[in-house]
């Protein structure tokens, strides 16, 4: 064996040795263990047989702390949670003859206070200026000790009730602040899913207070609203927290107040997690009286105790577990188990216990391995197991181990079968109570049963009273109000137009006769006519003349006119001729441009509940004529605004949904031969995710027709500057854009989403 190792046996024997009745304290100084963020200086004690005041003085700015009475007020426990002492230790000094005996004591969860007093006392905790100060009175006979399970009698007598909730926040710390008519038992109800339940037995809630307490949630907020509810002769104060919050709840007078701090992510192997003072089992069998007097007892709002959380066996066989104790050495030859075990607890800072039927040698040799890993192995290769509470550690074979366990369980499940049933009404709100049957079925034990009266939506169950406690939970988780989503959509379609159509028309004749006084001379051809010969009754021929609106023969040589009427474009006509009518010369001109910017908004919006179909729809029916075997019959086509949604709540706040968007309406400039307009069509369907409020462009469509057409006489068109003359220029520029945007809002976010 080295040497190195041969010292920490002897050293541990002498620590073991050391022990009695002399104050004891134990200090890990493994580098895997806890710091120590607060630290014990000093404790002094005054006072005379009828009262005294224990200080408490250290290096801590409010102390985590948990005091509690035993053996009927005679012996006063005080717990410092996280705190250290100097290697020396600390002694009671001063002088108070009510207090008979004083122990101090550290372990991994902090230090550890033990008075032995006289007589019964009843106490009082409170923190001023970085101190703890517990008073001590003595109970003269007769009178009542601070006890959750014992009221004087006149303040018992008087009616509970519930005078109102209230939420504060002060110092960096909110608590809910519950305000009775007198002093009153309380518990908190187990679990962690679902808003932190206060239950308050015997009492009722006021007519004048408020049954629902909102918050205004701010970054990082742990509370986010209150509520009141009366359930079967019991008040029930239910807290929104936020994921991780925890409650610690103290009584204070009248009052209770509950304080929340977000959970604390603490080493299993070092220290077990804090948990709320209030125990989470039934009253008589499981809520100690010393413990109830620890709530009571304390008149400071910076109260905040703790207990510890006691884990079960470590499963040996799981292969992925974290080693975190300090690595060390080990070369042994048959070396006896007790001998190794003792080792490894001075090693690691626990207390190992083995029982009577442990025994046996080892042999072994390991380098650079975790303590507590090195602890499992041997256990392993010898057949044992382990029970850890905390930083004890009790060390048996697994055969008895496995024997306790089944025992614990016939125990278990004879108390399951021999407990009292109970009948609770559990009322469902939300959901419906045919829906959550099958659900709180699982939950029941074999004696128990559930019924539903459908007409008032309650359930009726009957069982022993910690599985109401379960299905009571259950049915509080899955009964929130369905998220209603408010789905708004915005059709946007832009359109801009631009034509401009140019256009000319001239003619005439010339006759060269003896009439007109200008012959040719010539024998032949002795009379000349020459005229425009592109008309038709159709070409118009208005402002040629000022005599007449129609000119019968407008003789046009050129007739390339614009499209123009009565609100569209313009047109001039020019007439020349000679005095003898042999020569005459008409011209008209005509133009139209159009230029046009249409916007239209459509905007559906519906509600509707989660994971429910909705649809919406405005418009009309154009009727149009079937021609069949019977004969002609009318049928209607729709045209109508639709939008059709089906949405999905996240559980971060978020809606995923299907959604059809359609827009369709007739066109009466395009119709068909018997009159019919077509039905232009526009429609979007997609699957998306949008945040709570924000919009999205679930979709868009951009269209551009432009076009250039010129009408003009062969050749004479294409004659430079000159060619005007014979053309007709036509310019058509057409944008559509349609834009469709997509809009969710969950209406109840704050009472749906409370998960």
């Amino acid at each position: 064996m080295q040497r190195s190792l041969g010292i920490v046996l002897a050293s541990m024997f002498v620590i073991g040795a050391s022990t009695g009745s002399t104050p004891a304290y134990a200090q890990t100084t493994d580098s895997s263990s806890v710091a120590h963020a607060a630290r014990v200086e000093g404790l002094s004690v005054r006072g005379n047989e009828e009262r005294a005041e224990i200080t408490i003085r250290g290096s801590f700015g409010v102390p985590s702390y948990a005091v509690r009475s035993r053996d009927e007020g005679r012996i006063v426990i005080i717990e410092v949670e996280g705190a250290s002492m100097p290697e020396s230790g600390v002694s009671l000094t001063g002088d108070a003859s009510l207090v008979a005996r004083s122990m101090t004591s550290q372990d991994a969860h902090g230090v550890r206070l033990e008075l032995a007093t006289r007589h019964a006392v009843s106490y009082q905790a409170r923190v001023e200026g970085g101190r703890l100060i517990v008073s001590l009175a003595r109970v003269v006979e007769g009178e009542t000790t601070l006890s959750a399970t014992a009221q004087p009698a006149a303040e018992t007598a008087a009616p509970l009730s519930v005078r109102g909730v209230a939420v504060e926040r002060r110092d960096g710390r909110e608590r809910v602040v519950v305000t009775l008519s007198r002093g009153a038992e309380f518990r908190i109800l187990p679990g962690s899913i679902g808003p932190a339940r206060l239950e308050i037995r015997g009492a009722t809630i006021d007519a004048a207070a408020a049954r629902n307490f909102a918050v205004a949630e701010t970054t990082g907020s742990l509370v986010r609203g209150a509520r009141l509810r009366e359930s079967s002769g019991r008040t029930i104060v239910e807290v929104d927290r936020a994921a991780g919050a925890e409650g610690t709840a103290i009584r204070e007078g009248n009052r209770i107040v509950w304080l929340f701090a977000q959970r604390a992510t603490v080493d299993t192997d070092s220290r077990p997690r804090a948990r709320t003072i209030a125990r989470e089992t039934d009253y008589a069998a499981e809520m100690q009286a010393d413990d109830i007097a620890m709530m009571e007892g304390s008149d400071s709002d910076e109260a905040a105790a703790f207990l510890t959380d006691v884990p079960l066996q470590v499963d040996a066989a799981r292969g992925s577990r974290a080693y975190r104790g300090r690595r060390i050495d080990l070369d042994f030859n048959n070396a006896d188990i007790h001998n190794i075990l003792r080792l490894l607890a001075e090693t690691g800072g626990v207390n190992i216990v083995t029982s009577d039927d442990v025994s046996g040698s080892v042999t072994i040799r390991m380098r650079n391995v975790p303590w507590d890993q090195a602890l499992e192995v041997i256990l392993q290769a010898k057949g044992l197991g382990m029970v850890r509470r905390g930083n004890l550690i009790r060390v048996a074979p697994l055969e008895s181990l496995e024997k306790e366990r089944e025992l614990a369980i016939a125990r278990r499940k004879q108390l399951e079968d021999l407990s009292p049933l109970e009948t609770r009404l559990v009322p469902v709100s939300y959901a419906t109570a045919s829906e959550l049957e099958a659900r709180v079925q699982e939950l029941l034990s074999t004696r128990g049963s559930v019924s539903v009266d459908e007409r008032t939506n309650v359930m009726i169950v009957r069982d022993i009273g910690d599985n109401l406690d379960d299905i009571e939970e259950l049915v509080r988780t899955l009964d929130t109000q369905t998220p209603q989503v408010l789905v708004e959509a915005r059709i946007v379609e832009a359109t801009s137009t631009y034509v401009r159509d140019v256009g000319i028309q001239w003619g005439g004749d010339v006759t060269m006769n003896s009439l007109t006084g200008n012959p040719t001379g010539l024998i032949f051809p002795s009379n000349v006519g020459v005229t425009g010969g592109n008309y038709d009754t159709t070409s118009p021929t208005a402002g040629l003349s000022p005599f007449q609106r129609v000119v019968p023969t407008p003789n046009y040589a050129v007739n390339l006119p614009a499209t123009t009427a009565t609100g569209q474009g313009g047109a001039i006509g020019v007439t020349l001729g000679a005095l003898g009518g042999g020569v005459n010369l008409a011209v008209r001109l005509s133009a139209a441009e159009a230029n046009g910017v249409v916007r239209i908004i459509s905007s559906p919006r519906i509600l509707t509940l989660d994971n429910h179909e909705a649809h919406i729809a405005q418009g009309t029916l154009i009727p149009y004529s079937q021609v069949s075997a019977q004969g002609v019959q009318t049928a209607f086509q729709e045209a109508k605004l639709e939008l059709r949604v089906r949405p999905h709540v996240t559980a971060d706040g978020s809606v995923s949904m299907h959604v059809k968007v359609t827009r369709d309406e007739p066109d009466f400039n395009r119709t068909s031969t018997r009159g019919d307009p077509t039905i232009l069509k526009r429609e979007a369907e997609t699957d998306l995710l949008i945040e709570d409020g924000h919009t999205a462009v679930i979709g868009g469509i951009y269209t551009r027709n432009t076009g250039r057409q010129v009408d003009q006489v062969p050749f004479f068109g294409d004659i430079p500057i000159l060619g005007v003359l014979f053309q007709r220029r036509r310019v058509r520029d057409e944008r559509n854009e349609l834009l469709i945007f997509l809009t969710p809002r969950i209406v109840n976010r704050a009472e749906a989403l409370r998960r």
